[in-house]
């Protein structure tokens, strides 16, 4: 498929996806969602890639959705808004839900729904300059298909606030909040992105994808179903390959093969 709002490239076991719509501060619509959809899919089939990198062209990140769209959407009917609304929340889904990964290097504005993509993400690091917002609604409607990531992010006492008041937030702010890990100068953003890409490169791989699962799926558990699904998770990756490997290596001092091979 030829991405034409998105800018994909692949480095080693890196994969860089990009907003490519600058001259509207990369703001999405319908075929961003199916684009990007379709080309998390096929990262998703590529073993070699350990890491996802999702960012912005140009000066914003994403500035929520695009105002032609919006436009198209107060036209259409309830059925209509249901496919589009199922759509994004689907989306918001597979990345958050993806097994490697996904590392938001937030360049600039993520305004409504593009706060959003940057709450899927694993861990989110903003430059200085990036402005955050919970914007709709101010124009009559609500954060709903993100919603349950940033509640998850950020805890019901925020939301609740920054949901209801559509707060325009500096980067300090949505660090405090929550939303994003770290804030750095807009000169260091990508030094500190490539020092987190080369840390999580020194771990097994499996061993990630299962710590992502981990973090997802124990909060909703009472003890008797939280006890033997952990204890049974440590066990299996104590006998799989890379935990034998990872083992083995840390116990001879030496680096394990996901290291070595990078």
């Amino acid at each position: 498929m030829e991405y034409t709002v998105l800018r994909y490239e692949k480095d080693g076991a890196i994969a860089r996806v990009t907003f490519n719509r600058p001259e509207i501060h990369n703001a999405f619509n319908g075929v961003v969602i199916g684009e990007m959809s379709h080309l998390f899919g096929e990262i998703a089939k590529d073993d070699d890639i350990r890491v996802v990198l999702l960012t912005g062209e140009g000066k914003s990140f994403c500035a929520g959705a695009d105002l032609n769209w919006m436009r198209e959407v107060i036209n259409q009917s309830y059925e209509q808004n249901l496919a589009e609304s199922n759509a994004l929340a689907d989306l918001f889904y597979q990345i958050y839900t993806f097994k490697r990964p996904v590392i938001g290097r937030i360049n600039g504005a993520a305004i409504g729904g593009g706060t959003g993509f940057v709450a899927v993400c694993d861990i989110a690091i903003a430059a200085e300059s990036a402005k955050f917002s919970f914007s709709e609604v101010k124009i009559g409607v609500v954060p709903a298909c993100i919603g349950p990531y940033v509640i998850r992010k950020m805890g019901e006492g925020k939301a609740r606030e920054l949901f209801i008041t559509g707060e325009r937030m500096k980067a300090k702010r949505a660090f405090e909040v929550g939303l994003v890990n770290k804030v750095v100068p807009d000169a260091d953003l990508d030094t500190e992105v490539n020092t987190l890409v080369d840390t999580i490169l020194t771990s097994g791989p499996e061993a990630v994808a299962m710590a992502k699962r981990l973090v997802s799926n124990v909060p909703m558990m009472p003890p008797e179903q939280f006890k033997p699904y952990t204890a049974e998770m440590i066990a299996k990756l104590r006998v799989s390959d890379e935990g034998q490997e990872g083992m083995d290596a840390f116990l001879n001092k030496r680096k394990p093969k996901w290291v070595t091979n990078q």
